[in-house]
């Protein structure tokens, strides 16, 4: 664990992988740490913003590498199950990985996925749990507009665009959830820590 200040008011804990990272922010969230502002995971870090007129960031260094090492925290995650309508580029995924579309829907969509961070747009979650046998690399080039609901993978993640961008994941299917809703008090849908499983659609 590497940890480094960021100002006056916050920590940045660098950590050896996203389950690391995900664990200390649980510890974090329930050791009741006076003026803990909040909590922002990474791919393998976490932000620690803290109100430095209340927390003694000296104090919180010290305490990190013991916060590590408790036992992961109880309490029952937030769970989604998100329908797909599979088929977008599945077929060219399914050849390239010398594996039948449908046995690539099925791994898929077989497993629970948890939500390591949030990034790259609003409400895109990094999901982590994606079958080693389905990781492929991001496209070479990657594709001007990605639609909206796409339920893409690159790499050891698997996610939803919340809205049309560019990118550059395996498009295998869209989603009609709604992933991001600025007009709500918390807008993405998905929060790190979460569970997700896709339900598939005929």
């Amino acid at each position: 664990m590497n940890i480094r200040p960021m100002g006056d008011g916050a920590l940045l804990v660098e950590t050896r992988d996203s389950a690391e990272a995900q664990k200390l922010r649980l510890a974090l969230a329930t050791a009741s740490i006076p003026g803990l502002r909040q909590l922002v995971p990474g791919y393998a870090s976490l932000l620690i913003a803290v109100d430095p007129l209340v927390t003694d960031l000296d104090a919180l260094v010290r305490r990190l590498p013991e916060l590590s090492r408790l036992p992961q925290a109880s309490g029952v995650p937030k769970s989604h199950e998100i329908p797909v309508r599979y088929g977008e580029e599945l077929q060219a995924v399914a050849a390239e990985l010398s594996m039948p579309a449908e046995e690539v829907v099925r791994r898929h969509s077989g497993v629970t996925y948890t939500v390591a961070f949030l990034g790259f747009a609003p409400g895109f979650a990094y999901l982590t749990g994606l079958d080693p046998m389905l990781r492929l690399p991001r496209l070479a080039t990657p594709r001007t507009r990605t639609p909206l609901g796409a339920v893409a993978m690159a790499g050891e993640f698997t996610g939803i665009y919340p809205q049309a961008t560019p990118g550059g994941w395996r498009v295998l299917g869209v989603t009609a959830a709604k992933l991001f809703d600025a007009s709500q008090a918390s807008p993405a849908l998905l929060a790190p820590g979460d569970r997700v499983r896709f339900k598939v659609l005929p």
